[in-house]
């Protein structure tokens, strides 16, 4: 740790890890989380041209099976407005953060799990209604390995999201101070942007 860099915390305030002063570069943590990321696109890459490849070959029409029900396209519509809702809340937290502002950071944190949470829960039951599983034909496979997986992220976020608002209730995050805020901000936009390619993919394209 270099002189500037613990001049950079207040008196009492220990450095989070990856944290660097002003100007002094991208903080490691959040390069780990830009690499991961970019692992993420590419296995989420994958998938999306498995889907589209399955599609291709698959003579007839493409959907669930017969005697399935129908994909239920207003719910799901009201699953990725929450969704996105919930990356404009993330978005205010990072912002409130690095003001300082450790209360809004709270509430932004605390609703943006809450909405993470709710879509878990609207995706379930989606997939209760639904009346055909993994192995009911090639759609089955596809639609659940997809929105399964984005699903699996989705939970991962909320346990990032969890972590965030417990350290913030123990004070551990100033405005010099939030790596993990920031990363956690990044990864969450990016289980968003994600869902909206899968929404597009199975639900709008017929």
């Amino acid at each position: 740790m270099t002189a500037d860099t613990v001049r950079a915390h207040p008196a009492g305030e220990p450095p989070e890890a990856g944290a660097v002063a002003h100007g002094a570069g991208t903080p490691i943590a959040l390069v780990g989380m830009l690499l991961f990321i970019a692992s993420e696109v590419m296995f989420f890459g994958g998938l999306f041209a498995a889907y589209f490849n399955a599609r291709a070959s698959t003579s007839g029409v493409w959907g669930p099976p017969e005697g399935a029900h129908e994909l239920d396209l207003p719910l799901a519509a009201v699953l990725t407005a929450v969704l996105i809702a919930s990356s404009f809340t993330m978005q205010f937290g990072v912002w409130a953060i690095r003001r300082g502002d450790t209360g809004k950071l709270r509430m932004w944190t605390a609703i943006t799990l809450v909405l993470g949470v709710l879509f878990l829960i609207g995706q379930l039951y989606d997939y209760s209604q639904l009346g055909f599983g993994i192995r009911d034909g090639v759609f089955g496979t596809v639609f659940y390995t997809l929105t399964g997986f984005h699903g699996a992220r989705v939970f991962g976020g909320a346990v990032g999201l969890t972590i965030v608002l417990a350290r913030t209730l123990r004070g551990q995050f100033s405005a010099r101070n939030h790596v993990a805020v920031e990363a956690v901000s990044m990864y969450w936009h990016f289980v968003d942007v994600v869902w909206i390619g899968v929404f597009s993919t199975i639900y709008l394209l017929k």
